[in-house]
Parts: C-alpha cells; structure tokens; sequence
C-alpha cells in the first residue's frame, strides 16, 4: 500500500468516524457508545499501520475503572480505546487536530489547559461526575510524549481528581514493536516538533507496528495520596519499560 493511498484510506476512515460521533453515537447507550468506540479505534489504528496486542489485559470492557498509562504516541489513545473505551483528560492542543480532534471530543475527552489551576477544580467535578456514571477515564501523568526507552517523572495533580473520587486506577505500560521481527521500535514516537503527517509517514515506512499494551496491577486508590498512587504507577510501568523483551 502506497503512503498517500493509506492516508486516503485513513482519512475517509476519520470522517466516517466523525459522522457517527455525530449522528449513531449520541442515541446509543453506554454499552453501544463503547462497543464504537472500541470497533473504529481498532479500525483507525490498522489503516494507519498499527495492530494492538493486549498483554493481561482485563477483558471486562464496561467495568468502570481509570487507565494510567505512559505516552509515547498519538496512537496510544486510540490503542487504549480498542480496548477499553475511555474519557481521555488531554491537553488542549489536540482539540486543533484535523479530524481526530473534532472525533475526540465528540467522544468525551476531556481538554484541559495544563497552565491555568483552576482547571484542577473543574477536573475533579467533571471526572467524579463521569466514574460515578460508570464511565472509565484514562491520563497520560507524565503530561507529555517521550520515545518511550523510560518514563517521565508522574505529574501527580493530573491524578488529583482520580485518587479524591477513591477509585481504583488500572496500570498498563505501553511499549511498540515491529510487527515483522518484534523487536523494539522508535516508529511509532510522536514526539518534538513532529507533525501528525510526518509520524504517519514514519509509522508506514516501518509498518506494520505493534503497540503493545501489557496490564501491571490495579491500584485501590481508597487511603492512598495521589502522590503515592502516581510514585507506585510510574516505578511499574518504568520496570516494564525498562525491561528486556519477553514473550
């Protein structure tokens, strides 16, 4: 497949999905919305180049809970959502992507100013609001992307609204492949001042890619400060990370 006939593909893809978002996703209840959500991520991620490979995942699809995660690409929203349909809290700038922002924020995510505190206010009534609807909210802490070699220091205000709701907080380390040999790969890096074009290039050029989501642990995050759950979730998913490839 040629590069420029997978972004067509991708792109009509994208504005199929903004449609439903707009027209089918609304009137559906909450099994339905996340039945979608989870088919066209899979569908996005594969027209762009990209398989999931879920790794202990739980397979309980509507059960409530908070994913925290490391960020290592645009694609790593997409690869959670195949498998648990998410609220992503997401910094603003990603409401001015094309097509994708318009999708993700038909769909519920939740677009903060990481520079104004009072955000922190509005988060935590918005995110108890959406986990007592029985809804899962997913955070990248480390507040940005990195090449995913280790992990950024855990922003634990982004776990603020998290821990003050007593929820519990699945882990999941995400690391990318090569699907041709499984070795580890850089492809898949959104990182800097790469644009969403030029990551779409890099990934085809090594494509197919595997974005690995492995389970680590469930945090009960009831008498837990968000400092400590953000320590414990940033040194399991670094051990994963930071750990050679096994099957």
């Amino acid at each position: 497949m040629s590069f420029y006939w997978r972004v067509a593909r991708l792109t009509g893809k994208l504005l199929s999905a903004l449609w439903m978002s707009m027209t089918d996703f609304p009137r559906a209840d909450a099994a339905g919305r996340h039945a979608i959500t989870r088919n066209w991520s899979r569908e996005i991620l594969h027209l762009a180049g990209v398989e999931v490979r879920a790794v202990g995942f739980p397979t309980d699809a509507e059960r409530p809970v908070t994913l925290v995660a490391n960020h290592v690409s645009w694609t790593d929203i997409f690869a959670l959502n195949s498998q648990h349909a998410c609220h992503f809290i997401a910094k603003a700038e990603l409401r001015q992507w094309p097509l994708a922002g318009r999708l993700l924020a038909n769909v519920g995510t939740i677009f903060i100013n990481r520079g104004d505190r009072k955000e922190t206010h509005r988060l935590k009534h918005v995110v108890h609001e959406l986990l007592a609807a029985g809804e899962t909210v997913a955070v990248f802490p480390e507040g940005t992307t990195s090449i995913g070699h280790d992990v950024l220091k855990f922003n634990a205000s982004l776990l603020e609204p998290i821990v003050a709701s007593h929820g519990e907080v699945w882990v999941v380390a995400i690391r990318y492949f090569s699907g041709k040999d499984n070795r580890r790969t850089d492809a898949a890096a959104y990182i800097g001042d790469m644009s969403l074009l030029e990551s779409l290039k890099l990934i085809h050029q090594n494509a197919p890619i595997v974005a690995e989501l492995r389970f680590v642990e469930a945090i009960d995050c009831a008498r837990l400060t968000r400092r400590e759950v953000a320590q414990r979730a940033e040194m399991a998913i670094r051990a994963v990370v930071q750990s050679p490839v096994s099957g």
